[in-house]
């Protein structure tokens, strides 16, 4: 874990409910791809957000925060970062922390799996394995509620065109009765697409309650525990 100060580079609205915060660190900062950083707003209260960027980008942060209800954990955090956007004002972090950082094995493919904003988390995977060329099949599954929050379906449309064994699969809850894709729950996507998970490794972020119920189905699909990674599970049983 890394104790660095830095400067709201900018923040902007990706949807009505998310924001795109962009920090630049006084230092070089060192993290893997899944890691996530805490905001520091007091000595007992710190903010925990996925990072969004990939690792070798070290002079800049990125992050999507979900925010909405001025009450809110996620609200509150935007508001400190708001504030010292505007008063040219360090914010403090703790960068690097997390157990559910990628685990490059160019021998099994991946699953990155995300729920709504989940999709920073994975998002620092996709781009570090398009960085390094790795070559077995990457399926990014991106399950939202509605159309509207795919506020990165262009980029990873664009990700997944850079090399053939990459594949991006949007999945809506709440389709209109324009949408060509997959509906319904993200992970039940996945267990149509793929008849067995046991040769997959498999990341995943959305509500903690949504992961639960992912990763015992997993299971029951194939899926090798020892392969499933997911911040949560460390707060679900």
């Amino acid at each position: 874990m890394q104790l660095v100060k830095a400067e709201v580079a900018a923040i902007s609205p990706l949807t009505e409910f998310v924001h795109k915060v962009t920090l630049t660190p006084e230092e070089a900062v060192t993290f893997e791809a899944g890691h996530y950083l805490q905001l520091v707003l007091g000595e007992k209260d710190k903010r925990a957000f996925s990072i969004a960027s990939r690792p070798s980008l070290r002079n800049e942060l990125e992050l999507h925060i979900g925010a909405s209800g001025a009450d809110s954990y996620a609200m509150q955090a935007l508001e400190h970062l708001r504030e010292a956007h505007q008063s040219n004002t360090p914010v403090s972090l703790e960068v690097g922390l997390g157990v559910s950082q990628l685990r490059v094995d160019h021998q099994r493919p991946i699953v990155l799996l995300a729920g709504g904003t989940g999709f920073s988390y994975v998002k620092s995977m996709a781009d570090h394995l398009a960085e390094i060329g790795f070559d077995q099949p990457v399926l990014f599954y991106w399950g939202v509620k509605d159309e509207s929050a795919l506020y990165a379906k262009q980029e990873m449309e664009a990700w997944a065109a850079s090399r053939k064994n990459f594949q991006f699969i949007p999945v809506v809850e709440n389709p209109s009765g324009d949408w060509q894709g997959h509906t319904g729950f993200v992970h039940k996507a996945v267990m149509k697409d793929i008849v067995s998970l046991e040769p997959y490794s498999i990341y995943m972020a959305g509500r903690f309650d949504m992961i639960g119920i992912v990763r015992d189905d997993f299971i029951n699909h194939g899926a090798e525990r020892e392969h499933m990674y997911a911040d949560a599970f460390a707060f679900i049983k």
